[in-house]
């Protein structure tokens, strides 16, 4: 201060005059400046090494300067009084506007690098042979300067939000693993939530050998025919329509048992005997009746009774022998009865049906009431499956389907049916609904209480293409094969699956029968579609 008062006092004149000539230069300088932060990106002018983002700054002519001064205030008034004037911190750009930070905003259907935050045709670390030399570039938001409306919002006013694509014609290609950047499933594993059946992404591999040293093994898929089908539990038990007890149809003592349990016997064989004071009350009652009847006879021919005596004579004989065909007596075993009237009358319990015995209560010598169960009697001919169907899968099913039962007691054999019923109601817990399927049994393999597997075919599909389950890989709850294109190429496609079957699945949509499939440690492939989410994606940087 000392000295430059001293100078002062020495000069006066020359030192005032440099002053203000410094100050002159100064306000104009900061005009300039001024003037190019409202018209322009809101950077640092070209001298610039920093724009403050850890980005080089641009290099913008005068007169491009105070081109964009006179726009952006044209424009930019009208801007301010749209938008609400917050600013984006780390991109110095309208909140409104600033697709960087906010997805929502950003254009649909276009590409966009997350490595690098930016979109992919404009990410030059990932595609340097894209740039245009000659074309200014914004490299605070990644977006030429002509369409950079982040840095010029009264580009908007104009309706040039949206930016300018690649030319048309031109694909953009993943120059690390040499397909398509908009295909390539190892840069870009969101694509499996987007795709639909038939549509893919590329899964290049590090190298020709990759697949076999992961055991990868393809093959073409199989053409066959396969059923849609609803799988559920089932218990074999006796066709109720074929199901008989024996019973005692009168009190008295089993004087003989002529069938056991297993037993064969055919319609009307007898099982069992049974003596009965009942019985002999009403076989004597019938011999008497069929005497009187003898006599009146007689008596009217020689015309001693009237013909009303006769009337009741056969009234009463008729009704005798009914009651002893009632206890199933015939007319023949009526007629021995009558010619021998002092000898023991056993009545015999015989078969309704053909069958087979199932269960036997009877014992010889035992005193039993009338209607008590002597035998159990089944025909096993044909049997019944109770089933038990989940609430989600009723309404597909109808009476009449074809019903597969599996056995695992008896391994290899499957046994055919039709659904007979359905139930009515479902159960409250299980949320199950009981139906039934009548199932021939010629050799009488199946055994009441048997458990077995059921699938109830709702739809049979003639010349499906057909891959193993381990050929078909789960992501983001879509079904996906991986089909080859090279040695160290594959394609992830959605694929729609029908029916699954005995070791294989319908491939209903999204595949053509002379493709070659990984159908063995798919999974490999499936681990490499999937690596960049483990944070191996682009590295070209």
């Amino acid at each position: 201060m000392t000295t430059m008062n001293l100078n002062t006092n020495k000069k006066p004149n020359r030192l005032n005059m440099k002053t203000n000539t410094l100050w002159k230069s100064a306000a104009l300088a900061t005009v300039a400046v001024l003037a190019v932060f409202v018209a322009g990106c809101g950077k640092k002018d070209a001298d610039s090494k920093d724009d403050g983002h850890g980005h080089a700054g641009h290099a913008h002519g005068a007169k491009a300067k105070a081109a964009d001064s006179h726009k952006g205030h044209a424009h930019g008034a009208a801007e301010r009084t749209e938008l609400s004037g917050a600013k984006c911190a780390a991109h110095n750009a309208p909140k409104e506007l600033c697709f960087v930070c906010d997805a929502s905003l950003r254009e649909k259907g276009r590409l966009w690098c997350n490595e690098h935050g930016r979109y992919e045709d404009r990410c030059w670390l990932c595609h340097p042979d894209a740039r245009e030399k000659n074309r200014p570039f914004c490299e605070e938001h990644a977006l030429y300067e002509d369409e950079c409306f982040l840095c010029r919002p009264e580009l908007k006013a104009k309706g040039n939000t949206s930016v300018q694509k690649q030319p048309a014609g031109s694909v953009l290609m993943c120059n690390e693993h040499g397909v398509p950047e908009a295909e390539c499933g190892i840069c870009r594993p969101e694509l499996a939530r987007t795709l639909k059946p038939g549509e893919s992404a590329k899964v290049r591999l590090a190298s020709n050998d990759s697949a076999g040293i992961a055991g990868v093994q393809t093959a073409t898929p199989t053409v066959g025919t396969i059923s849609d089908a609803v799988e559920c539990y089932a218990e074999i038990a006796f066709n109720q329509n074929k199901l008989a007890q024996i019973v005692a149809p009168v009190g008295g003592i089993i004087q003989e048992v002529t069938a056991d349990l297993g037993s064969k016997v055919e319609e009307k064989q007898p099982v069992a005997k049974i003596w009965s004071a009942s019985i002999a009350e009403a076989v004597a009652k019938a011999v008497l009746s069929h005497q009187t009847l003898d006599r009146e006879r007689k008596l009217r021919a020689e015309r001693v009774t009237s013909e009303k005596d006769l009337q009741q004579a056969e009234a009463e004989h008729r009704g005798a022998c009914q009651q002893l065909r009632t206890l199933g007596f015939t007319e023949e075993q009526i007629d021995v009865m009558g010619a021998k009237p002092h000898e023991q009358v056993l009545m015999e319990v015989r078969a309704p049906f053909a069958g087979e015995i199932v269960e036997r209560v009877a014992v010889r010598g035992a005193l039993v009431e009338v209607g008590k169960p002597l035998f159990t009697l089944a025909d096993r001919s044909t049997m019944w499956a109770m089933l038990n169907i989940p609430e989600s899968a009723l309404a597909r099913v109808k009476i009449g389907q074809t019903v597969e039962l599996r056995v695992e007691s008896l391994p290899g054999q499957t046994f055919m049916g039709k659904l007979t019923w359905i139930g009515a109601e479902v159960d409250e817990r299980s949320r199950m609904a009981r139906a039934r399927a009548e199932v021939p049994n010629p050799e009488g393999i199946l055994k009441a209480r048997m458990f077995a597997q059921a699938r109830i075919l709702t739809r049979t599909a003639d010349g499906a293409l057909l891959l193993p389950p381990s050929a078909i890989q789960k992501i983001g709850g879509q079904a996906f094969v991986f089909v080859k294109l090279a040695e160290d190429l594959f394609d992830a496609r959605v694929v729609r699956v029908g029916a699954k079957h005995d070791g294989r699945v319908e491939i209903v949509e999204g595949l053509k029968s002379q493709e070659v499939v990984a159908v063995n440690h798919a999974f490999s492939l499936k681990s490499a579609f999937l690596i960049s989410r483990l944070g191996a994606g682009c590295a070209d940087d």
